[in-house]
């Protein structure tokens, strides 16, 4: 990818910044209540922390996960180019495939059994009777946690590899291309029609082994513009002032919008369904996440170009965090269980202390253990 010498240097940023706020939503969900999580405290939210989490919360999930499959989509053809398909694919398993894997048969199991271990009925079994349990029936292939994402990539490049494969011949990149208003407008009905018509048969709050479906529609589409873009060379072609007014207007415009929604839409709003809640639901998170997207690749690539010592330590080790983050942030927070605080000051304290916990155990422990080093 070239990391340092120049051009990608925003992406790597804009991917630290992503990751970042997936640690922090998961800190959400744990002080909410809202969605699923492995540990939560969520209570009796008053109004105003019931609107902040959920309104920031909604937000982030528009776009976040989203824009990681987008970066992931414009390295593809690249990666392919130059490996190959026997090279590329192995390069995605090593990449990819053992990261889950290691999340599916070590950390998710240490994590249920010994950091979440008060859940069990007494008496408590035996930790290789339990594990021997949950891996001959095959349970966990549904316990990927927050890797359901590189599961997802590794099926997503693999169709890619495929249809290069099949396709026969090198894509050509081409000049820059502007990108247009119409083009935005475009992405945004897509991405809205597709996620629509998901729900009807996978409403938010569903999953078939731990793939929110209902949010793919919007992983899809953007994984294919990803790869698009790298062919077009669009992500430079974004100019700061026009990607800013597209970021401004989500920022400015999509709060009234989502209340509007949120009060009049009842439960259909994440149940599906033939309605307008569902879509318009739908359509208010395709403009999130579209717009926000374009803003986020303008400021990044015109403003963010460079590394310093730090951020070039926190790139790196991001990935890892992201693999890793999952005990950690919930060992934290049973540490501070007991301590008394409104759900927001407590989650903005967490999110405090887990980041930097969560990259300086990347940096200085897990990046450094044999194997794991070669992986992550």
């Amino acid at each position: 990818m070239g990391k340092r010498l120049g051009r990608y240097v925003y992406i790597d940023n804009l991917r630290l910044f992503i990751i970042i706020l997936v640690v922090i939503q998961h800190f959400g969900v744990t002080y909410s209540g809202f969605g699923s999580w492995y540990y939560k405290e969520g209570g009796n939210l008053d109004i105003f922390s019931n609107i902040v989490f959920g309104y920031s919360m909604s937000y982030t999930q528009g776009f976040f996960m989203g824009i990681l499959f987008l970066i992931s989509g414009f390295f593809v053809p690249g990666s392919y180019d130059k490996k190959g398909f026997k090279d590329f694919m192995k390069g995605r398993f090593v990449r990819l495939g053992i990261p889950t894997l290691i999340f599916m048969l070590v950390v998710e199991p240490l994590t249920n059994y010994f950091l979440l271990g008060f859940k069990w009925s007494e008496p408590k079994p035996a930790f290789l009777m339990y594990y021997w349990r949950y891996l001959k029936s095959f349970e966990f292939i549904g316990h990927s946690g927050p890797l359901w994402f590189a599961f997802a990539l590794l099926v997503f490049s693999g169709l890619y590899a495929l249809i290069r494969v099949i396709n026969g011949t090198a894509v050509q990149k081409t000049h820059q291309k502007e990108i247009r208003a119409s083009n935005i407008f475009f992405l945004i009905l897509l991405i809205s029609m597709g996620a629509f018509l998901i729900r009807l048969v996978q409403p938010i709050g569903t999953n078939i082994l731990n793939m929110q479906l209902c949010y793919f529609s919007q992983y899809i589409i953007l994984f294919i513009t990803g790869i698009y873009a790298y062919r077009n060379d669009w992500l430079t072609s974004i100019e700061k002032r026009a990607g800013l007014k597209w970021i401004m207007a989500t920022l400015s415009g999509g709060f009234i919008p989502w209340m509007i929604i949120m009060v009049a839409g009842g439960v259909d709003i994440y149940g599906g369904g033939l309605n307008w809640q569902s879509a318009s639901f739908a359509l208010w998170e395709s403009c999130i996440c579209v717009c926000t997207a374009v803003g986020l690749f303008a400021f990044f690539s015109q403003k963010l170009n460079y590394q310093n010592t730090l951020t070039e330590v926190l790139s790196d080790n991001s990935f890892t965090v992201y693999v890793f983050h999952t005990p950690i942030i919930v060992g934290l927070s049973l540490i501070l269980k007991d301590i008394v605080l409104p759900p927001l000051a407590k989650c903005l304290l967490l999110c405090m202390i887990g980041i930097p916990v969560c990259f300086s155990a990347a940096h200085f422990v897990i990046s450094r253990i044999p194997v794991l080093n070669r992986v992550l």
